[in-house]
Order: C-alpha cells, then sequence, then structure tokens
C-alpha cells in the first residue's frame, strides 16, 4: 500500500471514530475472590483492584465531563457513558461486598 493511501485510510478512520475516542472506559476487574475459601492477602489484593478500578472510573468519567465541556460529546451521550460506567462499577462493587461478607462470617 502506497504511503498517501495509508494516511488517507488512516484519516477516513480517525473521523469514524466517536468524539470521545481519547476516553478510555476501564475494563472491570475480572475476577472477586470466593470469600468462602479466599484467603487475606486475596481478599486484600482484591480491595486494592477495586480501589484503582474505582479511580480509574473517575478518571474516566472526568476526560466524559471535559469532551462534553468542549462539545466534542453531546450531554446525553456524556451522561449515557457516565451512568454505563457507574453501573459496571456497582456490579463489581457489589459481588466483591458480598464476597467479603462471605468471608467475615467464615472467620466468625
Amino acid at each position: 500500500m502506497h504511503r498517501s493511501t495509508a494516511f488517507a485510510l488512516l484519516a477516513a478512520l480517525s473521523c469514524a471514530l466517536p468524539a470521545w475516542a481519547g476516553c478510555s472506559l476501564p475494563l472491570a476487574p475480572s475476577k472477586v475472590p470466593d470469600g468462602t475459601s479466599a484467603s487475606t492477602e486475596e481478599m486484600l489484593a482484591a480491595m486494592q483492584t477495586l480501589k484503582r478500578y474505582n479511580n480509574d472510573v473517575g478518571n474516566y468519567i472526568k476526560c466524559l465531563e471535559f469532551e462534553a465541556s468542549q462539545n466534542r460529546l453531546s450531554r446525553d451521550e456524556q451522561a449515557r457513558e457516565h451512568n454505563a460506567a457507574v453501573d459496571g462499577l456497582q456490579t463489581i462493587a457489589a459481588k466483591f461486598n458480598e464476597q467479603v461478607r462471605l468471608f467475615k462470617s467464615k472467620s466468625g
């Protein structure tokens, strides 16, 4: 492929990307330890991972707010993306909290 063709293709593809392409929704932690069998270290590591994820979601939301303030993202789309991010965070936090309850109940 010629350099000019590749450049034109790249330019066309970049125009097709959403305006908030600079904001990357962080991936949720893929695993929550089983509170009935996890060690204290595993639960603490999961808590740290969840804290990092919470911080990453907060940064993502700030990015969405910035994109909306620059009129690169509609307020409706910002709200949808914001709500989806918070929903994902709440879902994984609820799973973790349930496992914390199970973990605490086994240690009496």
